[in-house]
């Protein structure tokens, strides 16, 4: 296996995200086609901040529509392409996506929430997992993370944005650590003020304590 720099881990900072619910908006019938991809607001902007701070973002998602003939692999590559020419226009980049093709009933190590996607990303970029942070929405998401060794974080987006306290707090109790944040954008803020803090400390500085809107302990 090829070695990367003597940099280790720290040579690339790396962001995993969630696809449907996460950039754009969820459909219970599948993404199809380039026309019923519907970026959500505010998300293309977060992922171009994050590529502007360092930040390398790959996406890995779940796509058993493949599995069950809803589409095909040319309809996906389309959706991903016109995903990454919106991005573009922003300034931002997925530097690749990593997706799983099968049913649940076809019992593969890819799909989500078990770990193998991820692991497939640890391999391609040569990095430490337990330095990559995963952003999605719904309990699968950061129980993959969770499973791979990933930073989870959850975004209170519109899919889960309907649970009540409660509920959340059942969801999380299941993957301690978690990190919760109103929307993408307020993730890749406080993403890049951690960095920044952490930069910061290396030097010897103090800076002042983040306070971007939207953050849940």
């Amino acid at each position: 296996m090829p070695t990367r720099s003597d940099h280790g881990h720290h040579s690339m900072k790396l962001v995993i995200l969630g696809r449907d619910g996460t950039l754009n908006h969820y459909r219970d019938d599948h993404v199809k086609s380039v026309e019923e991809l519907e970026p959500l607001p505010g998300a293309l902007e977060a992922v171009a901040r994050l590529n502007h701070a360092g930040w390398h973002t790959v996406m890995a998602t779940n796509q058993p529509g493949i599995g069950r003939g809803l589409l095909d692999m040319a309809s996906l590559n389309a959706v991903h392409m016109r995903l990454n020419q919106l991005l573009a226009e922003k300034g931002g980049r997925l530097d690749a996506v990593f997706f799983c093709p099968h049913t649940p009933e076809e019992g593969c190590n890819c799909r989500k929430p078990l770990p193998g996607l991820i692991e497939q990303i640890g391999l391609r970029f040569g990095v430490d997992l337990s330095t990559v942070h995963m952003v999605g929405v719904s309990l699968r998401d950061i129980m993959t993370a969770r499973n791979a060794g990933c930073v989870p974080h959850l975004i209170r987006s519109e899919k889960e944005g309907t649970l009540d306290e409660t509920q959340l707090a059942a969801m999380l109790a299941q993957v301690p650590g978690t990190q919760v944040h109103a929307s993408i954008s307020a993730f890749a803020e406080h993403l890049v003020q951690q960095d920044r803090r952490a930069r910061a400390d290396a030097r010897g500085e103090k800076l002042a304590p983040d306070t971007s809107p939207g953050e849940f302990s």
